[in-house]
């Protein structure tokens, strides 16, 4: 952790099992809420924390204002186990695994649970320390669309086929030490940010 470096995090019980869903959520959509929703049952995690990108280093274009997108969000999900935060923006941070690093100085005793989509899973092995995530933090991938299971042959899928958890199991992810990832398949939501961004006036 940075020195001097403040920043507000949720309040987290010791073994309590976060879902951390990371992204631009730009803008957030009803597919966000409903694979949060989905996910807090499917994983029985305690809570999820929204954890709102600052900007993508793998994306040319800048989100919009991290508080307008916050604020976006709430209109989609309300939820009390649901947590929206600025802590990338706050802390200066651009990468998942320094954004890992801090929340888990933080919270050390924690179960986290790192959710992203399908999709993410295909290009992982681009991300910054990504074979250090995975040993970092269990990862649940969510894939929305059936054709999307073809990521089990992406680099990062094949890497770390060993630490797969099966269907039965993958419910009791946060129970595990990582590395160890599971596939979850979600009913289908076909709604886009991308697509939302090219609608805009």
């Amino acid at each position: 952790m940075r020195a001097g470096l403040r920043c507000e995090v949720p309040y987290c019980p010791d073994g309590f099992r976060i879902g951390l869903f990371g992204g631009s959520f730009d803008p957030p959509h009803s597919g966000h809420g409903h694979a949060t929703r989905w996910a807090m049952k499917q994983i029985a995690l305690d809570r999820v924390w929204w954890l709102f990108s600052s900007g993508n280093p793998l994306k040319l274009r800048s989100p919009a204002d991290v508080a307008e997108r916050i604020v976006a969000a709430r209109s989609v999900l309300n939820h009390p186990r649901v947590h929206f935060s600025d802590l990338e923006a706050r802390a200066g941070l651009h990468l998942t695994f320094d954004t890992l690093d801090l929340l888990q100085s933080l919270n050390p005793n924690a179960r986290f649970v790192w959710l992203m989509g399908s999709d993410s899973l295909a290009s992982f092995h681009l991300w910054a320390e990504w074979q250090e995530i995975f040993g970092r933090v269990c990862i649940g991938v969510l894939a929305r669309h059936p054709h999307q299971l073809a990521v089990l042959n992406s680099v990062a899928a094949r890497a770390f086929a060993s630490c797969r958890i099966p269907d039965g199991p993958s419910r009791f992810l946060a129970a595990f030490d990582p590395p160890a990832w599971a596939m979850f398949r979600m009913p289908l939501d076909f709604t886009s940010s991308s697509k939302l961004r090219m609608s805009r006036p």
